[in-house]
């Protein structure tokens, strides 16, 4: 075991950067699209099958189903980190609690989202001044979504302490189970079931139901060492896992609230035609981060590995070939939708014509300085990888929320931008973020210069 830590070690302190990149980023980019493929796909089916509003109504419902993936991360990041230790000191007694406290603390959170998103629907959704048809659809698809959230929160804790054992195939097979049942399903219950946009809710909440069941097998009968004891809240565990996870739950909410005010500017700005080009939009944009997250998985330990051994040369050099990787990444996402965005928006928007050719323009406005967006995302790695959290923080901060809501609110009064001004929030909160994260990282680079 510790030849084969020492052996990834020397590869990491070793081997070609490039070949580096490929072998550590290229696995995560795979598993992470193919898990990230259904939504997109989910608001195609939606778009074609149900209508353009269905498109919009899912938009406006998704920065709520943000809640479940705060409880996730909150109880699952915990609960992994404090795995990770447990088995590091070899202390069997706290890695058998791990199971039993997450089970127990998800169904209580669960219980709460589900009772508060199943029957304060309409309340959630007026923060987002959504109504008419796009209400009712969204509420529709709401209360379904809420009604599996259990299995969702735990399917998805439960893989990141799956991760934190080590087990990374395992947990990302499951995944990818979901996510393409999820895609088998959309048809099924949206075309030949005929149940619309409650159709894909329902294949949304299967396909968890199953990801939950073959999670919960995997615990009980398979993990080597992470198994189900005593189902109950372990005090002595609690407050590790809640104040370890408590800063990712936070990243959500902030998501949650920079997305709802979002579309409160469009609705008030530009009505449910902005807001059904913005949820595609939002769509295509979710798919093309994927591979630029895979291959920032990829940087983190090549980054933290070489300034550990200070072989800081090494991490001003991964970290040009992994920002470099990442910014082509994000060109083959950001060229075909300049080129074609007709044809892309289409294929969510399918008879309305008149809400794609009026939102040409806002739409390649939104996609403007996307490919600096990987290159930004790299920054913000490295400063994770070499243990500075508070400077990462701080620029995904700016980016989801201090820079970003202040624009939405200001840019839509200045000369008339109204609806345009939201679109270019985007570009000129990115632009921003992006100039602190090369002014800090140049004097990241030149402390490593003074130390070598």
């Amino acid at each position: 075991m510790e030849g084969a830590v020492d052996q990834k070690k020397q590869s990491l302190l070793h081997d070609n950067i490039v070949n580096l990149m490929f072998k550590l980023s290229l696995p995560a980019i795979v598993g992470m699209f193919v898990i990230g493929l259904y939504s997109f796909v989910d608001a195609i089916f939606v778009g074609q099958w149900v209508n353009e509003v269905a498109v919009g109504a899912i938009a406006v419902a998704y920065p709520l189903t943000l809640l479940n993936n705060g409880i996730a991360v909150l109880v699952g990041i915990g609960s992994a980190s404090v795995l990770s230790r447990a088995i590091g000191g070899d202390d069997q007694q706290t890695v058998d609690k791990i199971m039993g406290n997450l089970l127990t603390l998800v169904f209580i959170l669960s219980l709460v989202t589900t009772v508060v998103g199943y029957f304060f629907t309409r309340q959630l959704l007026s923060f987002s001044r959504v109504e008419g048809d796009m209400l009712i659809y969204a509420m529709n698809y709401l209360k379904i979504i809420f009604l599996g959230s259990f299995f969702v929160n735990f399917a998805q804790a439960a893989n990141m302490v799956m991760r934190g054992e080590g087990k990374m195939m395992i947990a990302m097979v499951i995944m990818a189970i979901g996510a393409i049942l999820n895609i088998v399903l959309d048809p099924i219950f949206i075309k030949v079931l005929g149940y619309g946009i409650e159709g894909a809710a329902i294949a949304t909440v299967i396909a968890q139901v199953v990801q939950f069941l073959i999670t919960a097998i995997y615990f009980i009968k398979y993990s080597e060492k992470v198994r189900f004891k005593k189902i109950r809240l372990e005090t002595s565990i609690l407050s590790g896992v809640i104040s370890v996870g408590v800063s990712a739950m936070l990243m959500q909410v902030l998501s949650l609230v920079q997305q709802t005010v979002l579309y409160s500017r469009l609705m008030t700005y530009g009505g449910e035609e902005k807001v059904i080009l913005m949820g595609a939009i939002m769509r295509y944009m979710m798919l093309a981060f994927i591979p630029v997250w895979g291959i920032s998985q990829g940087f983190q330990p090549v980054a933290g590995t070489n300034y550990g051994a200070k072989a800081y040369d090494r991490v001003k050099k991964s970290t040009t070939v992994f920002g470099i990787g990442a910014t082509a990444l994000a060109l083959i996402f950001w060229l075909p939708f300049m080129l074609f965005t007709d044809t892309i928006l289409s294929w969510f928007i399918k008879d309305n014509v008149a809400i794609i050719t009026n939102g040409m323009f806002d739409a390649r406005l939104a996609m403007l300085v996307f490919p600096i967006a990987g290159a930004l995302i790299i920054f913000v790695t490295l400063f994770q990888a070499i243990g500075d959290a508070k400077k990462a923080g701080m620029l995904i901060m700016l980016r989801q929320a201090v820079l970003f809501i202040p624009l939405v609110y200001i840019l839509p009064r200045i000369a008339n931008l109204e609806a345009r001004g939201a679109f270019a929030s985007f570009g000129l909160t990115d632009l921003i973020v992006f100039a602190i994260a090369i002014v800090s990282t140049v004097k990241l680079f030149k402390v490593m210069g003074r130390q070598n």
